[in-house]
């Protein structure tokens, strides 16, 4: 999709926070310093750490150095965020196949399944990273958000750009304890096709191949918090909490996490969520508005962060 796809879905839809412009700017501040320390960091044995991170494609072709979106100028930021932060769990969103080597490369220790939106390799990513180390794979899928789920490539729900679900059936190593993981990445037009992706979604742990398990939830789901019929859907009337509401302590402002390489707004619009289910404890939840030295930050959006324990 192109940029102007995307401002076109959040123009006008998010709020700027109630408060004075002089805690606002200081705010603003905090998030623009480079950051040498991790807001959350690698997990404990008790805890599991997780991101959801559009990194946006790669357009090289049409951009140059010095532009905020040229890729090869942020590929070593993406990197570099991931090392520092060390997620347990990952789910990538807009990931192209020459752009994996960057998250590899922060998180060595990580496997990665998923595969592009038209089969193999072709096309965008919504991979699932983790810990090798730290969890083990017992099953995973990948299907499509249409009429037709394990057809390549279809779109039936109105958008005409094709979305997939990335989905894994995991163990914590520590512990033993069975979980689930859902990574997905939401069309940017068609409202009803983000509800039946939201309600198919909910179908793989509602009665569906992981019901019962306790389950988190990643994505840029191109929708509202608390103002859009996915959100509803999966959350408000859904069975699903959103971690930022839930978390015990709040490590950031409330940024919008679609700044679009500007200016993070503090009570903005946070279309990028991670989920889980109500049987799981939310310690820690944080927008991550990371810049290197020189003032750039890896992606148009933001990695969402949250620290979690499982029941």
């Amino acid at each position: 999709m192109t940029p102007i796809d995307r401002r076109q879905l959040i123009a006008g839809a998010g709020a700027v926070a109630a408060g004075s412009a002089l805690a606002h700017t200081a705010a603003a501040a905090s998030a623009h310093a480079a950051r040498t320390k991790a807001l959350i960091g690698k997990a404990t044995r008790t805890q599991l750490h997780v991101m959801t991170f559009n990194i946006r494609l790669d357009r090289s072709t049409e951009t140059q150095p010095g532009d905020p979106d040229h890729w090869p100028e942020r590929k070593p930021i993406v990197t570099d965020v991931l090392a520092l932060e060390q997620p347990t769990l990952l789910g990538v969103q807009e990931a192209k196949f020459a752009q994996l080597s960057a998250v590899e490369a922060g998180l060595p220790a990580h496997r990665m399944i998923g595969y592009g939106r038209q089969g193999g390799s072709h096309d965008e990513y919504s991979a699932i990273f983790f810990d090798a180390e730290r969890v083990e794979l017992l099953e995973w899928d990948q299907f499509w958000l249409s009429d037709t789920p394990q057809v390549i490539g279809s779109a039936t729900w109105g958008n005409t750009v094709t979305r997939i679900v990335v989905w894994a059936r995991l163990r914590d190593r520590n512990d033993g304890t069975e979980f689930a993981m859902i990574n997905t990445h939401f069309d940017h037009q068609s409202e009803p096709a983000r509800i039946k992706s939201a309600d198919a979604m909910i179908n793989l742990f509602n009665g569906g191949q992981l019901d019962g398990l306790p389950t988190i939830v990643t994505g840029d789901f191109n929708s509202s918090s608390h103002n859009s019929g996915a959100y509803s859907t999966l959350v408000t009337d859904g069975p699903m909490v959103d971690t930022w509401d839930g978390a015990e302590k709040r490590l950031t402002p409330e940024w919008n996490t679609f700044p679009a390489y500007k200016e993070p707004v503090a009570g903005g619009n946070r279309i990028d969520w991670v989920l889980a289910t109500d049987d799981v404890r939310i310690r820690r939840a944080a927008i991550n508005m990371y810049r290197n030295e020189a003032g750039r930050y890896p992606s148009d959006h933001a990695p969402v962060q949250a620290l979690i324990e499982l029941p």
